[in-house]
């Protein structure tokens, strides 16, 4: 969400609205989730986690900041890779999660390309149109493969 908002404020006023997206606790994406596992035998177990932790939001508020740095890089790496595409053309929500699974796949060594891949693809899918899953898939599988 706060790569999404990158194209609508300039990078130094970024810092101002991540700030404002921790501000709204009552905001859907910032409610207590229930996470349930299954133990084995069967038996569900249930936990109450806050979507961000403490902890959390400073790695947020740090990789936000890293990739909109990054963002005239990616976007010429990606403009050289899609072929009768470019960033100007992309959705804003596509192109928000190319942004940060190829962001993910050259700069964060943490996680692996597989990763960084498949996250964008499935928020593609729950966020873009019927289609974005396979667009996001197909251009970061060009860079997968070099």
């Amino acid at each position: 969400m706060l790569l999404f908002a990158a194209d609508y404020y300039d990078k130094d006023s970024m810092n101002e609205q991540i700030d404002r997206f921790f501000e709204d606790e009552d905001e859907e994406y910032l409610e207590e989730e229930t996470l349930r596992i299954e133990e084995e035998g069967g038996s569900l177990d249930e936990i109450s986690i806050p979507a961000f932790l403490t902890d959390g939001r400073d790695q947020i508020r740090a990789k936000t900041l890293a990739i909109v740095e990054h963002i005239p890089e990616l976007d010429k790496l990606l403009d050289e890779k899609i072929q009768g595409w470019n960033t100007l053309r992309i959705g804003k929500t596509e192109l928000a999660l190319l942004r940060l699974a190829l962001y993910e796949m050259r700069y964060d060594d943490s996680i692996s390309d597989a990763v960084a891949i498949n996250e964008a693809v499935e928020l593609a899918k729950k966020y873009g149109q019927e289609k974005s899953g396979e667009f996001v898939n197909g251009v970061l599988a060009k860079f997968a493969l070099g």
